[in-house]
């Protein structure tokens, strides 16, 4: 489970100088590329400090990535009843401070336009958006702004009046795109469940959208603009919930890295 919360220099602190003084327990580069450093902190006193920070400065964690695991669980927990094996009260997690976290983009890849013609599509896309050709891939820069991958050509999307609110979720660009484009135009109703779509991550790259669009795979893409760690506490501390596959978190730990054992 892949956990988020707010900074708290303290924290940091006590974290950064056990690094500093300590050595870790394991070292090692994956397969791709990322190194992985793990310590131990087996001081009862450090524990106890950060234990104690934790219980008065962080009033709550973010789930980042794992929310359908942690749904799980805790259904298996409660169909146990009474009989519960030991560990199973609880589950492994990673914690990261915000200010160590990076979000990236989270585009969007969709395999036919549902029946129109590219003409058609731009004519209905101009009603709510404004379009530029552009000269090489597009890595939104703002908030509204998208980038769309169409016959070999990238061409720039500026979000217009009326096409979003000020909410917390209408205000995301998953949101925009997925209300004026994916729904409306290209009969995407469910991101969760259609199989004509399909989520890239951004550290594979813009050139993975052109590469499966030039393939024939895939008719369109768009390039979205990051969500905020800001906005994505915003969401959570307002009760509301992320839309789907609209964060793409890093650093992130190799499965099966560490592991929780559950005895019965």
């Amino acid at each position: 489970m892949f956990l988020a919360y707010k900074n708290v220099d303290e924290i940091d602190m006590l974290i950064n100088k056990w690094k500093q003084d300590k050595n870790p327990v394991y070292d090692l580069v994956a397969d791709d590329k990322i190194q992985h450093s793990i310590w131990i902190v087996n001081d009862n006193k450090v524990i106890d400090k950060i234990s104690e920070l934790f219980k008065t400065q962080v009033p709550a964690t973010y789930i980042a990535d794992g929310h359908h695991r942690a749904a799980s669980a805790a259904k298996v927990r409660k169909a146990l009843g009474k009989k519960v094996p030991v560990g199973a009260d609880i589950f492994l997690t990673t914690l990261f401070p915000s200010n160590q976290l990076r979000i990236m983009d989270y585009n969007r890849l969709v395999k036919d336009l549902n029946g129109l013609s590219r003409e058609e599509l731009f004519q209905k896309l101009e009603e709510k958006f404004s379009i530029e050709k552009a000269a090489a891939a597009v890595a939104p820069s703002q908030l509204h702004e998208f980038g769309m991958y169409l016959g070999k050509q990238w061409y720039t999307l500026t979000a217009k009046e009326g096409t979003y609110t000020t909410d917390p979720i209408g205000i995301l660009d998953v949101t925009i795109l997925q209300d004026n484009v994916l729904n409306p135009l290209l009969d995407i109703k469910d991101p969760r469940t259609d199989t004509r779509i399909d989520f890239v991550g951004g550290i594979r790259g813009l050139g993975e959208l052109e590469k499966r669009v030039d393939s024939g795979e895939m008719a369109v893409a768009f390039s979205l603009y990051p969500v905020s760690i800001q906005q994505l506490f915003d969401i959570a501390d307002s009760g509301n919930v992320m839309p789907p596959k609209s964060t793409w978190f890093e650093p992130k730990l190799r499965d099966g890295l560490l592991t929780h054992l559950i005895n019965d």
